[in-house]
């Protein structure tokens, strides 16, 4: 009797064990029939987006984006919040903390105006792995966001709310980042450093002409709002200017509040330091959207000023006159191209500009300077390559006024009375605005000093103009006399 029941106290633990062990492999499928009675007694849907996807040590840009567009649009309500102070800032970032529930409402696009708003539940929350795995500046938890929501909303929130929440989000990086300065590196390296960029022109205070800063301010708001458009006319998205004129007429200035109207980066491509072509299309492709892609001096920077056809035929006639064996048409032609990638060429300039590789991206400004538009190459700024050519003048008397308004913070229409003769005199004297503002930055008592320095230096600018004019036609007397 005894041996009996010791067999069936046997009997009972193996068929324990097998059970646990049964239940062990069939884990998945009780989960799963688990997650199905749930789903069909609870309408809600659940969706989680991880700090760090799996085997990646750097943020998922969905997670970094919806941490931003929660903080800045429905964060007015929650009762905790953590704040980071990024370099360069005066004014800290909010973000909202772990633990944190945020209801937002959604309404779709075809619901027609009568109602139809989605509401959504997000929730941040932390939790600690089993394994010991560190993620992010030795923490070892890892962070997520879930968003809850009815199942009729299903459709709506996927395709229509998540992009819309992924957009706005990254326009809130956009605005709170800290923008930067790029510049290329020497050969070999063929990357970019940069620093904060804390240039703090505007158009507010450029000087130039109202009328067209206006329209260059209209041209760029135009281009910042129309992806769509260039998608739908199949053309990258972005734009090119050319900033032209004598220098210290604030072309470098003009750069800067583009800038800072647009809120884009700036990477000002040195030409001397890239090697070839291949160098210069591997700068661009490091370059990210929202951004501005400066050449300055781009007649200074590099050889692409000369005739392309005059260039060929001359390196034709200096191989046939030193009697060298020239190669059949198709190799020679191969051979010019594969000398052309080694070097920097104007093809290579116009293709970074408007060739295959400038669809590489999009949201990027291209800018040209130089102090002589007559010395580039036609091809090079041509429409479709340099959109917009804007001519950077001398001081014109509304430029004048937005200076002295800058410097000495005045615009009393007694004072601009007393020194009338500054409008005429500017016209005359041809004085960039470097030279105006560099008189009315001197340390004098008040503002009128500064004035009076100035109509002095216009008087004698505009007789030395009138004196070289009068020689000139002097002289081209004497050559028609002759």
């Amino acid at each position: 009797m005894a041996f009996k029941e010791l067999w069936a106290t046997i009997g009972s633990v193996l068929a324990f064990i097998l059970g646990l062990f049964s239940m062990a492999m069939n884990h998945e499928t009780i989960t799963l029939w688990i997650n199905k009675i749930q789903a069909f007694f609870s309408p809600y849907i659940q969706v989680t987006i991880p700090e760090y996807a799996p085997g990646n040590f750097e943020r998922s840009n969905f997670y970094v984006a919806i941490e931003a567009y929660l903080s800045e649009h429905c964060a007015t309500e929650v009762r905790k919040l953590k704040a980071e102070l990024g370099s360069h800032r005066k004014i800290p970032l909010f973000y909202v903390d772990d633990g944190q529930q945020i209801i937002d409402t959604f309404r779709r696009r075809n619901s027609g105006g009568g109602g139809g708003g989605a509401t959504v539940w997000w929730h941040a929350y932390k939790e600690k792995p089993v394994s010991n795995v560190i993620y992010r500046n030795g923490e070892e938890e890892r962070r997520f966001y879930r968003v809850s929501f009815h199942r009729r909303y299903r459709k709506c929130v996927l395709e229509e709310y998540m992009p819309y929440v992924i957009e706005k989000g990254r326009d809130v990086i956009a605005k709170n980042r800290q923008l930067r300065l790029f510049t290329n590196n020497p050969y070999p390296n063929c990357s970019w450093s940069h620093v904060a960029f804390q240039h703090p022109a505007n158009f507010t205070t450029l000087a130039m002409d109202p009328t067209l800063k206006k329209t260059i301010m209209d041209d760029l708001d135009a281009f910042k709002e129309r992806k769509d458009y260039y998608a739908k006319v199949g053309k990258p998205w972005k734009r090119g200017y050319l900033l032209f004129g004598p220098p210290g007429t604030g072309k470098s200035t003009m750069i800067s509040a583009i800038a800072n109207h647009l809120e884009y980066d700036v990477y000002d491509l040195e030409l001397t330091a890239v090697e070839s072509n291949n160098d210069l299309r591997k700068l661009f492709i490091q370059t990210t959207g929202k951004s501005i892609i400066v050449i300055e001096d781009i007649d200074c920077s590099a050889e692409l000023t000369g005739k392309r056809r005059d260039k060929k035929q001359a390196r034709h006639k200096s191989a046939a006159g030193e009697n060298v064996t020239m190669l059949p048409p198709m190799m020679q032609e191969a051979a010019e191209k594969d000398s052309s990638e080694k070097q920097l060429t104007l093809s290579g300039v116009l293709n970074f500009i408007d060739g295959l590789w400038s669809a590489c991206g999009g949201e990027r400004i291209i800018i040209f300077t130089t102090n002589h538009k007559d010395k580039l190459d036609p091809a090079l700024i041509r429409p479709g390559r340099m959109d917009m050519h804007i001519k950077m003048s001398y001081c014109s008397y509304e430029a004048f006024k937005t200076l002295a308004n800058n410097y000495l913070e005045i615009n009393d229409h007694d004072l601009f009375e007393r020194f009338g003769e500054i409008q005429h005199l500017l016209e005359a004297a041809m004085m960039s605005p470097a030279d105006v503002a560099e008189h009315l930055m001197r340390k004098e008592k008040d503002a009128s000093a500064c004035l009076e320095g100035l109509l002095m230096a216009l008087k004698e600018k505009a007789e030395a103009a009138s004196k070289g004019m009068q020689i000139s036609m002097e002289k081209e007397d004497a050559v028609d006399a002759k």
